[in-house]
């Protein structure tokens, strides 16, 4: 029989019960908020946030080239300051190499055509004017051969060069015919007899350097040969020689053998040439030499044709005498043998000089050794008359400095810099974890845009180069990598030259050695970062934008706030960009922004105002 006071028949809940239904409640309601709140894996908050911040893999874009859409359209409402274009007169301008300025310093030791940039007062703030009918370069290898009149009109070294065959002018385009002044029938000749001498074909040389090197065809057809040279030449009366050099997909900067040092590392090359450049070698006690010395890398090879090579042929072309030019090079002889030089070849106009591996089996005078002030420390110091010491060895047939292996393996060799330990906070396994990152890095680049890897960027440049891994990732005859290494950062040049790259020390809070217009692509990883307390950002902007081609793209990798303040700069000038998330997802603070220079020309109205179109 049921009990009228318990008319359902079950038993009374306990209060325990009660309180553990409350807090399980309470316990998935807390959970769900956590997992809406960004932190759990609904993050539908966080994803919200990613796609207003507009990081995110993007497709819009436009990194093809389009010559004839020639149009500017500006932003209706824009968010900084609009760079207006520079005057035309200033479509070849290179701001710490300028003809004017130069006039002002002593021509003494060629001073005057060194760097001297211009003071803070004197800076342009404007974006320098690509010439009218400007058009993309040639893809390599016919930009090698080909460059468009517009892009380069100078005609002076046509006339001046004509029967040394360095250039041609056909139409609307230069030829570049593969001549020098000391190889007028062409540099594949000259190059053939270099290599039945130096081992050129199996990648023990690798690295080059070019000393005055005219519009770089030796530098150009050295590339088939799997050479990278770095060339260079100064601003001088031989108009646009880098200018054309660059242009045709060659690397090259301005410069030139004068009072200060060149700026790359002791031991960087595994060749140099002076093909007629004209530096006096046995001035200054043979200082220039002794320059050259220091950035060779020891079993290097030294090339020089022309005076006073073969002087008893050619003395009365050159209007000098027997006596003067026989003893230059004797006196060139001398110093190669205090050098640790020796003569391995001469024939005609050239002779080859091979540095020894180490100082064993030579002797050189110890009182004209350099002090250790670093022979890497090298940015705006004054050359000295002394001698690099070699780098000890414990055996006669050690190479001092390390010995490198052959060309590919090199480029993912453990470089002697590292193994030695000489690069501080590098160890063997961060290189190797460095290069696995930059590999991973460029797959993510080349997602972002399908031209990196390609002939359209030919002439690429790393602003912020590290241990050289994104040219190492980029290797290709395709393209070439500048890798620049700030002068505020970490010295990691010499591993880069001992990867078989080719690179060069700079201060981004100054203009670069080079013409406008003369790279496809830049990377600027960390760049923004290292030097916000340095400069500031408009003037490292307006210099990449000077020296950017038309259509050309720029991937900026740094913090995402330092990205923002670099955007907000760039979007007045003229650059489309688009910010876009870490490869690990949009949690990471470190981001890529990318950027396209827009196609437009300046272009002269009246008698001197510029606009642009």
């Amino acid at each position: 029989m049921v009990s009228k006071h318990n008319p359902s028949g079950n038993k009374k809940r306990s209060p325990l019960s009660i309180f553990a239904v409350i807090g399980l409640c309470c316990f998935f309601y807390i959970l769900g908020a956590w997992q809406r709140s960004g932190f759990g894996k609904g993050d539908s908050i966080a994803l919200e946030v990613t796609k207003q911040a507009d990081c995110s893999i993007f497709t819009n874009l436009n990194f093809e080239t389009h010559h004839n859409d020639v149009e500017i359209v500006e932003p209706s409402k824009p968010k900084a300051q609009v760079f207006k274009p520079c005057d035309v007169k200033y479509t070849d301008y290179t701001p710490c190499q300028e003809q004017d300025r130069a006039m002002k310093f002593p021509r003494d030791n060629m001073i005057y055509r060194e760097r001297h940039c211009p003071p803070e007062e004197e800076k342009l703030h404007c974006l320098i004017p690509a010439p009218k009918g400007y058009m993309t370069p040639f893809e390599w290898p016919k930009s090698r051969d080909y460059v468009h009149y517009a892009n380069v009109p100078h005609k002076s070294l046509t006339v001046e060069k004509a029967v040394q065959n360095w250039v041609q002018f056909k139409g609307n385009v230069f030829k570049f015919p593969g001549g020098g002044t000391m190889f007028p029938q062409g540099a594949d000749a000259y190059i053939d007899e270099l290599a039945s001498v130096i081992p050129i074909a199996d990648g023990s040389v690798r690295t080059a350097l070019d000393t005055g090197c005219g519009v770089a065809s030796w530098g150009a057809y050295m590339l088939k040969r799997n050479v990278l040279a770095m060339s260079f030449a100064p601003r001088d009366n031989h108009e646009a020689q880098v200018q054309f050099a660059l242009e045709r997909g060659v690397p090259a900067v301005i410069g030139v053998l004068g009072s200060i040092n060149l700026p790359y590392p002791s031991r960087a090359f595994d060749m140099a040439q002076c093909s007629r450049c004209l530096i006096p070698w046995t001035a200054n006690d043979g200082m220039y030499l002794m320059e050259v010395d220091r950035v060779l890398r020891p079993g290097g090879y030294w090339v020089l044709s022309g005076p006073p090579i073969n002087w008893k042929t050619y003395y009365q072309v050159w209007k000098r005498t027997k006596e003067d030019l026989k003893a230059e090079q004797k006196k060139i002889e001398e110093l190669a043998e205090q050098l640790c030089w020796e003569k391995k070849y001469e024939k005609g106009d050239i002779a080859i000089f091979r540095k020894k591996v180490n100082d064993k089996s030579c002797r050189r005078n110890s009182a004209n050794m350099c002090k250790p002030r670093g022979s890497d420390d090298v940015w705006y110091k004054k050359m000295e008359t002394c001698i690099t010491p070699f780098p000890k060895v414990s055996s006669a047939s050690e190479v001092a400095g390390g010995e490198l292996k052959k060309f590919p393996a090199r480029l993912f060799a453990v470089p002697p810099h590292i193994s030695k330990g000489l690069v501080e906070g590098v160890s063997v396994e961060s290189y190797q974890e460095d290069n696995k990152l930059w590999k991973k890095h460029v797959n993510a680049y080349k997602r972002i845009n399908r031209l990196i890897g390609t002939a359209r960027y030919r002439n690429v440049m790393d602003m912020n180069a590290g241990l050289g891994g994104f040219a190492a990732a980029l290797e290709s005859p395709k393209s070439w990598v500048m890798n620049v290494v700030p002068t505020i950062g970490k010295d990691t040049l010499g591993v880069i030259y001992e990867r078989g790259l080719i690179g060069i020390y700079h201060d981004w809070c100054e203009g670069f050695s080079t013409y406008p217009r003369t790279y496809d692509l830049i990377h600027a990883n960390g760049v923004f970062s290292l030097y916000q307390d340095k400069c500031s950002f408009e003037d490292i902007l307006l210099e990449m934008d000077r020296i950017l081609r038309p259509e050309g793209a720029v991937i900026f990798r740094d913090d995402v706030d330092v990205l923002n303040k670099v955007r907000k700069i760039a979007g007045g000038m003229r650059w489309d960009t688009k910010m876009n998330d870490h490869e690990d997802g949009p949690l990471v603070p470190e981001k890529i922004l990318v950027a396209v220079k827009q196609y437009w020309v300046g272009v002269i109205k009246g008698n001197s105002t510029s606009s642009a179109e």
